[in-house]
């Protein structure tokens, strides 16, 4: 103002009448210098036409709105930023889970819940509700059927295999209608390679539910607070399956053990009874074992193994279920 600059204001300005020392002496209340202030600007020609807006009461009424502007324009931040804090806060708090009780009964409901919590996502990876369970059913529905279904009996049932079965099981004594001893022979043979697909298959659900335990464990938040805890439920359950696939795969090669024992008489009784099958017991073994007859002892052993092969493809699920 002493250099004759003019300069634009953010706000506009207000004129007040601060108090005299005289008045501050003397102990003059603020209302008498309040009033007085309004008559001053009231009263002055040169302030009358702005006495509306001057004093310290507007001015306060102006600090007063223009706060008020300032605090409305931060509040989002500040709802941000403390937005921000809670998530923060809760965070950490899921990362370092809830209380931990101080006595062994709580604990232990404790670590019982967690475990309960554990099985129910894992139970929900199985029944579908979380993905990997179908993993498993590919296995029984594609796996499976496809490695019965490359198994290859060529070598168990050649000519030269049969016609050795069949001699070496007759002895010295030739068979009379049907050579039952060497048709035993070549479907326990043949029978007993599914023993292979049949472990493959245990294995592979095998492979698969460790998979899940271990998904299992990583989805189970609570175990996340608790990283002892978490290495042994996941050593149980894994040693739990360990078990289970002795068990299963056990039971599994029982089942093809059995169809190799004890075979299913009515499909033999079916077959079309052939009077000449059994040769002519005067001629010599070799002429008795005819190609046309070796051909169709392996036919016969083959619609068998197939059959069971079928039968297997079924019940081997249902045995590791």
């Amino acid at each position: 103002m002493l250099e004759g600059k003019s300069y634009r204001l953010k706000f506009p300005w207000v004129g007040v009448v601060n108090r005299s020392q005289a008045d501050i002496n003397k102990n003059v209340d603020m209302i008498a210098a309040r009033r007085r202030e309004r008559e001053y600007f009231a009263s002055t020609p040169e302030y009358k036409h702005l006495a509306p807006r001057m004093g310290s009461e507007y001015l306060a009424k102006m600090l007063s709105k223009h706060l008020e502007g300032v605090i409305k324009s931060k509040i989002p931040g500040i709802q941000s930023l403390i937005n921000k804090t809670i998530a923060e806060l809760e965070s950490e708090l899921s990362r370092l889970g809830k209380p931990i009780a101080a006595d062994a009964g709580g604990k232990m409901y404790s670590i019982m819940e967690i475990c309960r919590l554990f099985d129910q996502i894992y139970k929900e990876h199985l029944d579908g509700i979380r993905p990997g369970g179908d993993k498993i059913y590919n296995v029984f529905d594609n796996q499976l059927p496809a490695a019965l279904k490359r198994l290859q009996f060529d070598k168990q049932l050649s000519m030269e295999n049969i016609r050795k079965l069949i001699t070496e099981a007759d002895g010295y004594q030739p068979h009379l209608i049907a050579p039952e001893q060497g048709y035993r022979r070549l479907i326990e043979s043949s029978v007993v390679t599914i023993r292979g697909p049949a472990e493959a298959a245990v294995d592979a659900v095998h492979g698969l539910l460790k998979d899940l335990v271990h998904k299992a464990i990583s989805e189970t938040i609570e175990l996340k607070q608790y990283p002892a805890l978490r290495v042994e439920v996941s050593n149980a359950a894994i040693e739990s399956l360990e078990r289970m696939k002795d068990t299963s795969k056990k039971a599994t090669l029982q089942l093809v053990d059995m169809e190799c024992s004890y075979l299913t008489v009515d499909f033999f009784r079916k077959l079309p009874q052939d009077a000449d099958k059994g040769g002519n017991p005067t001629h010599s073994i070799f002429d008795r074992y005819n190609d046309s007859y070796l051909r169709r002892i392996g036919s016969t052993v083959l619609s068998y193994v197939t059959m069971v092969c079928a039968s297997l493809r079924n019940s081997i699920p249902h045995r590791l279920g």
